[in-house]
């Protein structure tokens, strides 16, 4: 060992770097780089071991930067592509929706136009015998009418208009 030659903790060399202690620790382990000497239960390194380090962090970092960049990029076209896939989804619900709207308009407008026929015809026609409602209707639907009940033969009565009841 040189006397002049100035040796590194790896906290040091962690400061110099710019990383985590650990990961200079990690670094040393895994490429088996050996200490200089020992300064207590501190383990230092010498001024070449310290820019290996140095070096080895500077580019990955700049590999990690570029890494990190293009994963980053991938990832956003891949939510660019689910989110065109959920809006197309979405577009094609709207459509649904709206022929669904559709459909629902014109069936109001159907029924709408039929009520006012159904009440013109019956605003036009005096009141028949059959429009007028019963006073004593006290007929049960169970029990057959005496009167109405024929062996074999059902007699129906008449049908009343269906807005009958507005007249009055």
């Amino acid at each position: 060992m040189k006397n002049n030659e100035r040796l590194y903790k790896i906290s040091e060399i962690s400061d110099i770097a710019k990383v985590n202690k650990t990961k200079v620790w990690r670094y040393i382990r895994d490429n088996n780089i050996s200490e200089r000497s020992m300064k207590g239960n501190a383990k230092l390194y010498s001024e070449h071991t310290k820019d290996v380090i140095i070096k080895a962090f500077s580019s990955e970092s700049v590999h990690l930067a570029t890494e990190t960049k293009a994963d980053t990029s991938r990832i956003l076209l891949e939510q660019i592509d689910i989110l065109k896939g959920e809006l197309e989804r979405k577009n094609d619900q709207l459509d649904k929706m709206q022929s669904l709207l559709d459909q629902q308009q014109q069936l109001n407008l159907s029924t709408n136009r039929q009520n006012e026929k159904l009440l013109d015809t019956t605003t036009n026609n005096t009141l028949s015998q059959d429009d007028r409602p019963l006073q004593n209707d006290d007929t049960d639907v169970l029990n057959p009418a005496k009167g109405n009940y024929n062996k074999g033969t059902d007699t129906k009565t008449p049908k009343r208009s269906l807005f009958c009841w507005l007249r009055h």
